[in-house]
């Protein structure tokens, strides 16, 4: 393993186990949960997806790239990284969906973790798998589960699930070729969304000009 690698790898292990204790303060909006018992499962969010801060450890465990949603007036989610075998998961630590946005020339693991006692570790034998030319200027910053619609019909929701006590939105399209009707719950626990943590889109995030 790499510095890089076990850099990341032990920043984000402390980053998880800060925020799992102080993860509402800092997510705190008028639309986020006040139950503690919320709070607590979200801790497992966080420590379920620390890792994939890292975007090269999501492809290996399965997340494969997909698309960018971003809207002219509500803001972006970023870029999907979405593993299907993770559709009907309502487990906090297993999100069927991982959503990065860029981050261009800045040291992305700033606001995780002070990790400067690694910087002079001697690299290890390993290499890291590779997800794009530059897999780590995009930042992990909200995860999503996916329930596909039992009838594949946009005019019912009988089925529609529920997490941390929160109905999911839908149903609804898919978002790209082959992906199924659908109903999805995000959660910006790795950065924040003014309109609230269940919201689904976050006016600080932008998706690349086409």
């Amino acid at each position: 393993m790499p510095r890089s690698r076990l850099k990341v790898t032990v920043a984000l292990a402390t980053a998880a186990a800060s925020l799992s204790l102080a993860v509402a303060p800092a997510h705190s909006a008028p639309s986020d949960p006040v139950d503690p018992a919320v709070w607590t499962e979200l801790a497992k969010t966080l420590e379920g997806t620390a890792k994939y801060q890292y975007a090269p450890f999501a492809v290996t465990d399965g997340y494969k790239p997909a698309f960018c949603s971003a809207s002219p007036t509500l803001g972006g989610m970023g870029h999907h990284y979405i593993n299907e075998k993770l559709y009907g998961s309502l487990d906090p630590a297993k999100p069927a969906a991982l959503l990065y946005e860029d981050r261009v020339n800045e040291d992305w693991m700033d606001e995780a973790s002070d990790t400067s006692w690694l910087d002079d570790m001697d690299a290890l034998d390993g290499s890291a798998p590779t997800v794009s030319a530059a897999p780590e200027s995009r930042r992990l910053v909200a995860v999503e589960w996916i329930v596909v619609d039992k009838d594949q019909d946009l005019t019912t929701d009988d089925d529609r699930p529920s997490l941390f006590g929160v109905p999911f939105n839908g149903p609804m399209l898919g978002h790209e070729p082959g992906m199924p009707i659908h109903y999805d719950l995000h959660a910006w626990v790795w950065k924040k969304n003014p309109n609230g943590m269940f919201a689904r889109w976050n006016p600080t995030v932008t998706c690349p000009a086409a």
